[in-house]
């Protein structure tokens, strides 16, 4: 019998085997996302060529198209301007169309950062002292208030979409920041105190109990004490919140239209000269996932420590 090695290391063929389903696990998941990359730097002919083109000439036309606003001009009128300043401007010019001004691209996605985060501050301010309130408390019916507050969160956007709509209509919260900030909150609300409550439980309680022995008040041990042990668990919750409150498609389609128009369905409805604008498209879509990869990025060494914290009992 061989000693030498752990009961608990993998064998060699295990590890070959986890190995394999790793790479095509990766393979699977990247290949979509690469494509939408790579469609972003094609031309409009290339991106909707058959059979698909793998190798192409590389083009900024979708990036042009997708930070400008453009009218198609006649040849005589063309000939009249004076020769184009940047490279831009060379392109459309190419394309017999002049560039207007600027899209609305940039300020539906200046919309979502401002909704999407905004509601992820909200959501974990709320939550975590909703969730502190509910590990440290008698709280009366505590159990079925926590089951209640998380079964609001499996109800179909579809299924309160009108009601909602009704209500920010007479409420004159449609079509605005405030609005949608307080929506995504309310939706994302459920989740957060359900997670951090969680979090909040694995916390000794002896902890505070020995802070407030020392003088300290219950908000100098929430403070001082529960919050930097439950920093994990926070950073985990903003992290779900924020891909939610950032992705979120069906109110943003129903409640806006012009101030607060997020990104998600604005992208879809560019259109180009021929119909829809597939690289434009794209561009917007690779432009679109960079916020929350680089928060997930930032937040990948809490949100491993989050998901972990708890499993291992003292």
């Amino acid at each position: 019998m061989d000693t030498s090695r752990s009961p608990m290391e993998p064998s060699g063929f295990s590890r070959k085997i986890a190995a394999f389903i790793i790479i095509v696990y990766t393979v699977v998941t990247l290949i979509p996302i690469t494509w939408i990359v790579l469609t972003g730097f094609k031309s409009v002919d290339s991106a909707v060529s058959y059979p698909p083109e793998v190798i192409f000439e590389p083009s900024l036309e979708g990036y042009v198209n997708l930070f400008t606003a453009r009218t198609r001009q006649s040849e005589e009128y063309l000939n009249s301007l004076p020769p184009p300043e940047t490279w831009y401007e060379e392109l459309v010019r190419s394309k017999e169309m002049v560039i207007t001004g600027p899209s609305k691209f940039f300020s539906r996605y200046l919309n979502s950062m401002i909704i999407g985060f905004g509601a992820t501050f909200l959501s974990i301010f709320l939550g975590t002292l909703a969730a502190y309130a509910f590990s440290r408390f008698r709280v009366p019916l505590k159990d079925d208030l926590m089951f209640f507050i998380l079964s609001t969160r499996m109800f179909p956007p579809i299924a309160v979409a009108v009601p909602i709509f009704i209500m920010y209509r007479k409420l004159g919260l449609g079509d605005t920041h405030i609005g949608m900030i307080i929506l995504y909150t309310v939706v994302n609300l459920s989740l957060a105190v359900w997670l951090l409550k969680g979090f909040m439980d694995e916390i000794p309680k002896e902890y505070e109990e020995a802070a407030m022995i020392d003088g300290y008040t219950r908000f100098q041990a929430f403070f001082k004490i529960v919050l930097p042990q439950a920093t994990t668990g926070i950073a985990a919750t903003a992290i779900f919140c924020m891909i939610f409150s950032w992705n979120e498609y069906a109110f943003a389609v129903l409640l806006t239209q012009f101030n607060a128009q997020t990104a998600p369905p604005f992208i879809p409805t560019i259109i180009g000269e021929g119909g829809i604008d597939w690289p434009a498209i794209a561009a917007g879509t690779s432009l679109f996932l960079l916020p929350v990869m680089i928060f997930t990025v930032i937040l990948r060494k809490h949100l491993l420590r989050g998901i972990t914290f708890g499993a291992v009992r003292k």
